[in-house]
């Protein structure tokens, strides 16, 4: 497809047709998704079946949303560029994916030329843009969470790392793709740590200051709301994988698999968890000025003690939005919608009853150096299996063929009535397809089997 052969708004006269469209209650919307990974394709797919989507356009996509968007060659990054085209082509509504235009803005600039978006404002996307931020926060306004101590100079970490002992987690303070996050078992392997992100500037400015916790035990889960400003909706549970290798081995990755519901957050287990950590942050940034509304994601981690948060993000999480979609009845639009109007408390969501899984396939050498532009064969076939969706993240199209374009670059979504049988299904597709540069873990929802 190409943007070109779609038109942009018409005007007759001083009349501006989109408006006199968006006044009616029944209007279709051009909708805009910013990003280009598997949470990307799977917005696009989820919003493409609202009767409320007239147009969708992704910027820049990849391979799988060419096929149900219109992409637009502008990166996800390039705040300036994305509102002047919003503005220009008469986006009614965008859907903001990725965690660093929202850091940078994206959200504050599109609401000042008035078009609707999806995602928080720059001040409150801090809350995954500084880890400071939000360790500071919840100890101001007591929201469970790990004990910590945060610093800017190597030296006075060590020092804290010697006076508290291993195993302890070593955080890179700001953006860094999900992998600034390091477990050390002994106090050289902190140390280590603190040379890594300070010292070698292994994330960049990211790592200007470092952020250290106490370990804390327990089993790890994905908790998603969306929240309007003042109310939050609660979606279903998740848990991801970030390890890169099986039995959660390996480096940390931005994530190589996820499934929905997680066994471990039961009914009683999301009323605590709105109760003492979604609804507590939504009060905390208002009264700090700096109202939430978005998708809130909090990492965390049930103890013995009740669920605390590891950290917040402020965008889907990239895999669990693939499954969170594939689970969805509700329109996806509407509900993204509303949270942007501030009507949250008129929606009600529906889920289908059954699993959903997302195996990640990925590059060799992924989290580490990778190579491009192998080509990928059989998707087609693993779409063909029923109950499957397979998302893409890294991938271009030339020539007619599917070429790998990053580090993680298909996720294998299957739908089934029990997690062991989504499972099943979504290896099943992987079997599918033809990629020897890639690899995936064997083992995606061994924590819910296991129950």
């Amino acid at each position: 497809m190409s943007f070109q052969s779609w038109p942009t708004v018409c005007m007759l006269g001083n009349r501006d047709v989109n408006k006199d469209k968006r006044d009616k209650e029944d209007f279709t919307m051009k909708v805009m998704i910013v990003g280009s990974g598997g949470r990307e394709h799977a917005l696009c797919w989820a919003i493409s079946k609202s009767p409320k989507c007239d147009e969708l356009f992704c910027a820049p996509g990849n391979a799988g949303t060419d096929s149900i968007a219109i992409n637009i060659d502008i990166q996800a990054d390039d705040v300036s560029g994305l509102v002047a085209y919003a503005k220009d082509n008469a986006i009614d509504f965008v859907v903001i994916g990725p965690e660093v235009p929202l850091v940078e803005g994206l959200a504050d600039e599109l609401t000042a030329v008035d078009i609707k978006c999806f995602g928080p404002s720059a001040a409150a996307a801090q809350l995954e843009g500084s880890k400071g931020f939000m360790k500071d926060l919840c100890a101001k306004y007591d929201i469970p969470s790990a004990e910590y101590g945060r610093f800017d100079e190597p030296d006075a970490a060590k020092e804290f790392i010697l006076r508290h002992h291993a195993p302890i987690v070593v955080k890179a303070d700001g953006l860094a793709a999900g992998k600034g996050v390091i477990i050390s078992r002994n106090e050289n392997e902190a140390y280590a740590a603190i040379d890594h992100i300070m010292t070698e500037r292994a994330f960049g400015a990211a790592g200007d200051e470092v952020i250290i916790e106490e370990f804390m035990e327990g089993e790890e889960a994905s908790f998603f709301a969306l929240v309007d400003g003042e109310t939050a909706l609660p979606l279903r549970s998740a848990q991801d994988h970030k390890a890169a290798h099986d039995g959660d081995e390996g480096p940390n990755t931005g994530g190589m698999g996820a499934y929905t519901p997680a066994p471990v957050i039961d009914d009683a287990m999301t009323t605590q968890i709105m109760d003492e950590i979604i609804n507590p942050t939504i009060k905390a940034m208002a009264a700090e000025g700096a109202p939430y509304k978005g998708v809130l994601y909090a990492g965390l981690m049930i103890t013995e003690e009740g669920p605390k948060l590891m950290e917040f993000n402020v965008r889907f999480g990239d895999p669990e939005c693939q499954p969170l979609m594939v689970a969805m009845k509700s329109d996806v639009l509407e509900a993204l919608l509303a949270c942007a109007e501030g009507r949250l408390d008129k929606i009600k969501l529906e889920w289908h009853d059954d699993a959903t899984l997302v195996v990640v396939l990925a590059a060799a050498g992924y989290p580490g150096p990778y190579k491009k532009g192998s080509e990928i064969k059989g998707v087609a076939n693993a779409n063909d299996i029923d109950g499957v969706f397979v998302f893409h993240a890294g991938t271009e199209s030339q020539n007619g063929s599917l070429l790998a374009n990053g580090g993680r670059v298909l996720g294998v979504t299957a739908r089934a009535k029990t997690v062991a049988k989504a499972q099943k299904l979504a290896y099943k597709a992987i079997d599918a397809i033809d990629w020897p540069e890639g690899f995936c873990r064997s083992d995606i929802g061994w924590r819910a089997i296991d129950r």
